[in-house]
């Protein structure tokens, strides 16, 4: 089941396209990056979504019904954990999730139990009376995705949810989001840190000027710029290194001494660092360290869109 669906989504704000004619699929159960530079139109995106934002033409679905016949549906069956965070300071962290989780139409035994299952989730249950506002940085992203998810959605957005908190607060939130998608959510995951997004996201699309330019694992993603392997070996010597050998493994596209170190290249379908190992032992070269390069996804954004993220 496809858990969202664009179909030529158009969004317009006077001159400026802001979606154009975007197609795009989250299968349910992904946990989907969806990255792009400030003003790409991933902000534009989530908000028609979650009903804040009409769309000028095409149509999105949430969990294949489409939004604008069936708006409830959709929002029933969405949380949305938002960059700017979304708490009253003066409730305490057990009356902020119940707040929004009475907004779903939770009351009674199934509104508590909601909000003790979200609180002990987020790692708050024994803060649960204190006030939001004495909570530190982390501890508010916590609460705010406690508020999100205490309705059981089946979709959770998450944009910028790690933005200024300290390491510990945002290991819990990662495994957060891992643990929510094995226990059956759909997540829709946004971040400037391109680390989080190769951690946790199962399937990632890059938008800029309003369109998909590139969908796939982080896998395919490098592939895109990149047909090539690199590995660096730093060996005592090159003296004895006999460059025809090397270059007639199967699979090396180039090789480059400098110093004390070969650079290898070889084509990227091709599994021969074996084979390269086997050449220096046999050959009595000793290894001092190995070190393998390929693309990562940052490297991949900054090719594909030629724009930083904070621009």
């Amino acid at each position: 089941m496809k858990a969202v669906k664009f179909e030529r989504l158009t969004k317009r704000f006077g001159d400026l396209v802001a979606l154009d004619n975007v197609n795009l699929e989250i299968e349910e159960g992904e946990i989907y990056g969806f990255l792009g530079p400030n003003g790409a139109g991933k902000s534009t995106a989530i908000n028609i979504i979650c009903g804040l934002l009409k769309m000028d033409s095409g149509k999105v679905y949430v969990m294949e019904r489409d939004i604008k016949r069936e708006p409830d549906f959709a929002k029933m069956n969405i949380g949305v954990v938002p960059q700017d965070i979304a708490i009253y300071g003066e409730l305490s962290a057990y009356e902020n999730v119940s707040f929004f989780a009475s907004l779903y139409g939770l009351k009674g035994r199934e509104l508590k139990e909601s909000v003790d299952m979200a609180l002990e989730f987020v790692g708050l249950q024994d803060k649960a009376n204190w006030l939001a506002n004495k909570f530190s940085g982390g501890m508010k992203r916590r609460l705010n995705i406690a508020c999100a998810i205490a309705h059981k959605p089946k979709i959770i957005i998450l944009d910028e949810p790690t933005v200024g908190i300290d390491p510990q607060s945002r290991n819990h939130i990662l495994e957060s989001v891992k643990k929510l998608n094995e226990m059956g959510s759909t997540v829709i995951y946004t971040s400037h840190y391109m680390e989080e997004v190769e951690a946790v996201c199962t399937k990632i699309s890059i938008i800029d000027h309003g369109k998909i330019i590139a969908e796939g694992t982080k896998e395919e993603l490098k592939s895109i710029i990149t047909d090539a392997n690199t590995v660096m070996i730093t060996v005592t010597s090159v003296a004895n290194i006999d460059e025809n050998k090397l270059k007639a493994i199967n699979g090396v596209k180039s090789i480059d001494i400098d110093e004390n170190t070969v650079k290898i290249v070889s084509y990227r379908d091709v599994s021969n660092l074996d084979k390269i190992i086997h050449y220096f032992t046999s050959d009595g070269i000793a290894i001092k360290n190995i070190e393998t390069q390929t693309p990562d996804l940052e490297t991949v954004f900054l090719t594909l869109t030629g724009r930083k993220l904070r621009d």
